[in-house]
């Protein structure tokens, strides 16, 4: 971040909010010309620090309204273990986050679901199925009071 500057700033936080600003809107709230933004835009996309835009979905109108925090445990934590349930999480479209965690749970996972059912035929078929699982911790989230995808700068 030693290398980013004020308006630098600026646009990763009005980006943050609305990604599909043309670059005249862009310079326009931040304060720079639009030909500025437009390189500055670029090249920090090419440093990494800007990835691709998106559209976030309201997960109730898509039938994806309950949100399970699941604790997991594996049965051993050799390579093969951590890397296979790794590429397992990464292919199931029903989790939304892991991390991997110290303490006495190895992951943390945001799953979401249609309903509790779908969430049982999900953990009892297919996450406690894996090979690499030994047991699961769910919680289930009652309420949202707090979402964001904007990142402090």
């Amino acid at each position: 971040m030693s290398s980013i500057d004020d308006i630098d700033r600026r646009i990763l936080d009005v980006l943050q909010d609305d990604a599909q600003l043309s670059h005249a809107e862009l310079a326009e709230r931040v304060g720079s010309s639009a030909a500025s933004c437009w390189r500055r835009v670029r090249s920090l996309e090419a440093a990494g620090i800007l990835g691709p835009a998106v559209r976030l979905l309201d997960a109730s109108k898509v039938n994806r309204s309950v949100n399970v925090i699941c604790n997991v445990r594996l049965r051993g934590h050799t390579r093969e273990a951590t890397t296979a349930f790794e590429e397992f999480v990464s292919n199931r479209p029903e989790i939304m986050d892991c991390y991997s965690m110290s303490g006495d749970w190895d992951y943390l996972l945001r799953v979401v679901a249609a309903d509790v059912s779908d969430y049982e035929r999900f953990l009892m078929r297919i996450l406690l199925a894996h090979p690499s699982v030994a047991t699961a911790s769910s919680h289930f989230a009652l309420s949202q009071t707090k979402r964001t995808t904007k990142l402090p700068l």
